[in-house]
């Protein structure tokens, strides 16, 4: 037998499985042979990178084999046989549709259940007899997946054992699920889906992102009172941060996430602090009712903030969450142009720039010191998710132009002096 947490996932990815249409289609293809990868490609008639993401996303339900073909595993097998009775199901008596409309669901579910843990040879009748009595349990367990929508069982375990949240206290509604690749970061799959919460006492908007089918990021939008906590809360900023990150650990199984812990660990207070060790960084920042906690890799004196984890904090509650540690790798480390090198760079450039401004084009421009910052933040190179190191420049212009136009900003890498960027920008810094 399966344990209870494996039957979990299989079943979520079974339910998402056959509610999109290509997921669906795949399992119908793998089901009469085994195909290879671009043999899926042709008949499905979709890109790669989506081919990839589908695949991804049908786990256990499907296995490669050496030669790079793809075939259905056991649960895979048993799941098409569910898929089956299910569409049998609904071609019986179309005159009664509407009663199997309202039905189909919870015994769609039951003969998932039934035909799944029967494909295997050592089920007794023992086993089945046990199956029924929890069939209550997995009816409304179908209910809360259905107003989840996809992506049901990593949401609702996110919002539950991360952000602590008791999701059974509220109505939800899906509001919103899309789907992009990321061609700026190499093909990388997105997904944001966001829900509203509802209750008599508190009505909470929640976004979420996922990259790769790996957590990105959480916003919550408190629209009436404070969320139903489904634990104990304290007046603490240290021992929140701590309840979300060893909740996120446990969701995620990430090794860094040890490593964050440990960092965490040795704040003695709620004031903001800086703490290095090792390749690992947090930053606090605490201004009272906010607060900031920033995890990021760091080498060679070079921090690389898009390696990182981010929490916002306000009154102890978490409203942001930002993981891209997970995604982003170091390009190198090298910084071959300082400071004082990368202000002449972009001074030198800005002399040489001509920018349309309300459709005009002006030139000519001329720059004051001392510069307004000089930061040195990792940026990407090309249509990759690799990190180098990258000046950012932001100079005074000597006059006002027209929008109110009175700073520019360059942004150069430090390996190599390349200048990759050019904002002009409109600050609040007064003109001499």
């Amino acid at each position: 037998m399966l344990s209870g947490n494996t039957e979990d996932e299989i079943y979520s990815i079974m339910f998402s499985s056959f509610k999109h249409p290509v997921r669906r289609k795949i399992l119908r293809l793998l089901d009469v042979k085994s195909m290879t990868f671009m043999e899926l490609v042709d008949a499905l008639g979709i890109s790669t990178p989506n081919l990839t993401y589908h695949l991804e996303s049908l786990g256990d339900l499907i296995s490669k084999l050496d030669n790079g073909q793809y075939k259905l595993s056991s649960f895979g097998q048993a799941s098409v046989s569910a898929l089956k009775g299910v569409e049998d199901v609904h071609n019986v008596e179309p005159k009664h549709r509407g009663f199997f409309r309202r039905g189909r669901s919870v015994f769609g579910v039951m003969l998932i259940v039934i035909i799944f843990l029967a494909s295997f040879s050592g089920i007794q009748v023992y086993q089945n007899f046990q199956l029924s009595n929890s069939l209550q349990d997995v009816r409304e367990e179908n209910q809360q997946l259905l107003s989840w929508g996809m992506g049901a069982s990593r949401i609702a375990n996110f919002l539950s054992n991360v952000t602590h949240i008791d999701t059974k206290s509220y109505t939800v509604t899906l509001l919103s699920n899309t789907l992009q690749w990321r061609t700026d970061f190499g093909g990388v799959a997105e997904e944001e889906v966001s829900y509203s919460l509802t209750s008599s006492t508190s009505n909470l908007n929640t976004l979420f992102r996922l990259r790769n089918n790996h957590f990105s990021r959480y916003e919550l939008v408190m629209i009436e009172s404070y969320p139903i906590s489904n634990i104990d809360q304290v007046n603490n900023l240290i021992v929140s941060a701590y309840a979300v990150l060893y909740g996120y650990q446990q969701y995620s199984g990430d090794a860094y996430l040890a490593d964050m812990i440990n960092l965490l660990s040795k704040v003695s207070s709620t004031q903001s602090t800086t703490i290095t060790e090792g390749n690992m960084k947090l930053q606090l920042y605490n201004s009272g009712s906010s607060a900031e906690l920033l995890w990021m890799y760091t080498e060679n004196g070079v921090d690389y903030q898009s390696k990182g984890l981010q929490m916002t904090f306000q009154n102890n509650i978490l409203v942001t969450m930002t993981d891209s540690y997970f995604l982003f790798n170091v390009g190198n480390n090298l910084v071959s142009v300082s400071e004082e090198k990368a202000i002449e760079i972009a001074e030198n450039y800005v002399r040489t720039l001509t920018q349309t401004i309300e459709g005009k084009q002006v030139s000519g421009f001329k720059t004051l010191s001392p510069p307004v910052s000089v930061q040195l933040v990792p940026h990407t190179r090309g249509n990759s998710v690799d990190l180098f190191p990258y000046w950012y420049v932001e100079l005074r212009l000597d006059q006002i132009y027209p929008s109110g136009i009175n700073m520019v900003a360059i942004g150069l890498y430090a390996d190599t002096g390349q200048i990759a960027d050019v904002r002009l920008l409109r600050g609040s810094i007064e003109i001499q």
